[in-house]
């Protein structure tokens, strides 16, 4: 596994809170943010589930998911006041997990989280009541998904497709799922597997 791509430091001292975490992981071009926004849409009235938000040092203007934008000295501060007990570097950028968003843990809610394939190992040894939904695509889709968006170069986008295939997510603690078809169907694949990580 490549650990330069990404890093994680947390503290697996405290007793195991009751909620359920529930890590959803995927290359770049899965769809992954696609099928977190229907799903918080659909959990959006239940006070038991809770979609932490993350900070990364990305400006907000960047597009995908609705987080925290720091900068990299702000990131740098509040990870030194103990803010983030789960935090990552990939992609040259610096992702972090505040207290506050891992909270409802100590209720016995379920938090979901959009997470890193490279730092899975780590997350569970900090919450061990902790399920993996890893999203699947034929590489000829995601290539063909990831070129289509136009965000980068055709080297970025080769490094991404690479990076792909990097990582082997698998345990008895992970529900897989393919989002090859439409986004109607990769929804309710979603939806099933997050009701069967959170039961």
């Amino acid at each position: 596994m490549p650990t330069h791509l990404s890093s994680a430091t947390l503290n697996s001292e405290k007793e195991v809170a009751p909620g359920r975490l529930v890590v959803v992981v995927g290359p770049s071009g899965c769809g992954k943010d696609t099928l977190l926004d229907a799903a918080r849409a659909v959990f959006a009235d239940d006070p038991h589930v809770h979609f932490a938000r993350r900070d990364i040092t990305r400006p907000s203007s960047a597009g995908g998911e609705n987080h925290r934008a720091l900068t990299t000295v702000e990131f740098e501060h509040k990870l030194e006041a103990g803010a983030y007990p789960l935090h990552w570097d990939a992609h040259q950028l610096r992702y972090g997990v505040a207290n506050t968003e891992l909270a409802p843990l100590e209720r016995g809610e379920a938090v979901v989280l959009n997470g890193s394939r490279a730092v899975l190992d780590h997350v569970v040894a900090f919450h061990p009541n902790t399920r993996v939904i890893s999203i699947r695509v034929q590489q000829d889709i995601l290539e063909e998904r990831l070129r289509n968006r136009g965000r980068e170069g055709n080297a970025a986008v080769d490094k991404r497709l690479s990076r792909a295939t990097a990582y082997d997510v698998a345990g008895p603690h992970v529900i897989e799922i393919w989002n090859d078809g439409t986004v109607e169907e990769g929804v309710a694949r979603f939806l099933k597997a997050m009701s069967s990580a959170m039961a």
